[in-house]
Order: structure tokens, then sequence, then C-alpha cells
């Protein structure tokens, strides 16, 4: 039998953690796994001491999240840590923490090994995979999590996240805190687990082909072992920023001549890769441009291989909102017994889209509240989401993952 139970609170870390002992204190759940997010302005070895103390016998995941967490209860807001616990005596739970030194991929294919060892099931394969890690470097970390599992097993998890892209995002294990790291959680549910991963926006009409990419080679071999990456030369053979400039009907013009941050102007306005469809319908991946630089080099959050179409996108403020419940709703669906076999739930909303929606993100925490029928939930909102989209993991930007747990 699994059971949930969430718990949040905002204000200062020693109130915040005093009221969370006490309201622990009265719940009659043993965890195996414990998932604890925070607004960025906590301390975290206050946080990673607490969590080892209540409960010293359960697997620890989790970090640092934009402005606070969502539950059931509704949106936490500034100064709020969310904890969620899972109790699941005949499961199997494991985690581990990895800086990210080095090889991206080798270090999460070490990570998931030791989180499988530590859940007691080294060699086996999860049912599923959540990773918690420093924004960067999310397509390696998946390559190295794939060399293990490959796409059998999903892969779902954001990129930690503080309240103004300015660095100070956090990751944390039952082995401490990390500025530049990765946590692995294997997840062998006894009640079984339910997934979706989605984006909320729709094409605008505009594509174009990915002629050339800013791409490094292996070190000093002057060889190249990769073509793609975070910098896009052109698109059709033209500079890529002024391609893109024209599909957004050229609002970011000063800016292509200037250069500089456009984070907040294309949060609207990603550009999508397709990802295959379901029954008839296309699922896109979406990528959000964050700078233009010299040249007219378009900058991004996620990785674009040469040779990719890109499609330009366009979002709402109600459709995020609504997409958040439908997401929940679809992880629900897919769980076995569907919404009467739920015990609680996990989900990713990506900082960028809760910044956007604003003042609307009350409904948010309601709409997916309602999806998951009252069940306890903890939301975390990240600069980055990984997700299985079509039985293939990935990383993209500016989507919402969902997971749904079974009794």
């Amino acid at each position: 039998m699994v059971a949930l139970k969430s718990f949040a609170a905002s204000g200062s870390t020693e109130n915040v953690l005093s009221d969370l002992s006490l309201r622990i204190a009265d719940a009659t759940i043993k965890p195996n796994l414990v998932c604890a997010f925070y607004d960025c302005d906590h301390d975290d070895q206050a946080i990673i001491d607490f969590l080892r103390k209540e409960f010293p016998d359960a697997a620890i995941l989790g970090g640092t999240s934009c402005a606070g967490i969502m539950t059931e209860a509704g949106l936490g807001g500034a100064g709020s840590i969310g904890v969620l616990l899972i109790e699941d005596a005949d499961g199997d739970y494991g985690t581990a923490g990895v800086r990210l030194e080095g090889d991206a991929a080798d270090c999460a294919e070490r990570a998931l090994h030791t989180a499988l060892e530590n859940a007691g099931c080294a060699g086996e394969l999860p049912e599923l995979i959540w990773i918690y890690q420093t924004p960067g470097q999310e397509e390696e970390v998946i390559e190295g999590l794939r060399r293990v599992v490959g796409d059998r097993c999903p892969i779902i998890g954001g990129s930690a996240a503080d309240n103004e892209v300015v660095g100070k995002w956090r990751q944390i294990s039952q082995g401490g805190v990390m500025t530049d790291g990765l946590v692995v959680g294997v997840l062998f549910s006894s009640g079984g687990i339910g997934f979706m991963f989605q984006g909320g926006y729709e094409p605008s009409g505009e594509s174009g082909i990915v002629t050339r990419v800013v791409y490094g080679s292996a070190g000093g071999s002057g060889i190249v072992t990769q073509s793609c990456g975070r910098q896009i030369v052109s698109i059709d053979g033209r500079p890529a920023a002024e391609v893109y400039n024209e599909w957004l009907g050229g609002v970011l013009a000063e800016k292509v001549e200037a250069g500089g941050n456009i984070l907040v102007d294309t949060t609207m306005h990603p550009l999508g890769v397709d990802a295959g469809k379901i029954e008839g319908i296309t699922h896109y991946l979406l990528v959000h441009p964050d700078k233009i630089l010299e040249n007219g080099v378009l900058s991004t959050f996620a990785s674009i291989e040469e040779g990719t179409r890109l499609y330009s996108m366009r979002g709402e403020k109600a459709r995020l909102v609504d997409r958040a419940g439908k997401v929940a709703s679809a992880a629900t669906a897919t769980l076995s017994g569907g919404l009467s076999n739920l015990a609680g739930g996990l989900v990713v909303y990506c900082a960028g889209c809760m910044l956007a929606v604003g003042d609307g993100m009350p409904k948010v925490s309601q709409a997916v509240a309602s999806s998951f029928g009252g069940m306890p939930f903890l939301g975390c909102f990240t600069f980055g989401e990984q997700g299985a989209i079509l039985n293939k993991n990935a990383h993209g930007n500016l989507m919402i993952s969902a997971i749904a747990f079974g009794k």
C-alpha cells in the first residue's frame, strides 16, 4: 500500500522547519522517499539537517524552486518550503547525489548505479528515474542515464531554479547540499506509477531548418564530436536571431542590433521541435531562447541539432493555467485504475511559465489539485524540464510533467 502526504509553510527557515516538525510529528506516516523543494533564500544546511533527523531511513531528493512551491493546499509563494512524504513498505527507493565535474554523462551514469545500490536493487530496471540537477548539462545527463536504461524507463525531473536567474540554485540528497550537482532517484513503486510530459503552446505557422550551431570539439584534438549546441548561428542559412525576430513580428529588432537578454520577451513565443504524433495530434518539445549574441547568434536553454526544423510557437496565460491540470489528469489516466487508484503526485512546472502566469498561479495549483482529486501533491518550479515524450527521454523548456503514484 502506498501513502503520500504533503506539508508546506512559508517564512524564515527556522520558523518553517519548526512548524513542519510539529505537523509531521502528528502524521502517521513513515516515508521511504522524501521530496523537498524550497525558495532559494532558505538555509539549505538547516533543511537537510532537519530532513536527516526527521527521516533517518528515507531516501531524500530535492532542491531550490523558483519563488517557492505548490501543493494541494495551494500556492506556497515566496519563502515557502514543501515536503512530500511517500510511504511504500513493499516498494524500493534510492537516491544519490553527485557533482557534475568533468564528463556529465559519466557522472550521471555513476549516480544512477549508486542510487540503485542504495535502493537495494543493483542491476535492476526502475519503474521511473527522477532527477534534479543544476541547469546547463541536461542533455548530457540524460545521455549518461540512457547508457544504463535506454528509453525502457521514463526519466522525469527538473533543473533547479533560483528567483532571478543568477545561479543561486542548489540540489540536495541525503549526502548533503550541492550548487553544481545532480540528484538521481530510482523508484520501484508497489502501487505503480503514471506519468505525462507536455507543453502548453501551439505553433504560430512559421518554421525553418537549423543550418548551423556553435559546438565544441573533444579536448585538444579539434575533432568534432557532435552537431548540436545551445547557440544557433543560422536558420535557413540566415542569422538565427533575424529569422526569429521576423517570426515574432519584429518585437526584438533593437536587441537583434545590440544583443542582450530576451528571456522575458520570448516566454510566450518559444521555439518547438516536432516530437511526433499521438492520435494524429503533433506534440512539440519546447526550447526557450534566452539571449541574442554577436552576429545574430541565438542562445537557448536547450540543445538543438543541425538539420532540425524549428517551429515558432505561441502561448497564452489561460492555456498555461489549464495545461497543468490537463497534464496531471493525463498522468493519472495512465495509472492502472486511474483516479480511483491515485495516492498522490509530483509535478514539475516551468518557472518561466510560472512567472508569465503571474497572479494566475493560484489557479494552476487549484487545477492540479482538482485533477488529482484533492490527493496530496508537491509541485516545483524549474529552469528546465525532463520527461518522456512518445517513449523517448528528452530535455525541454517551458514544459510541465506530472507523476501519479498508485495506491
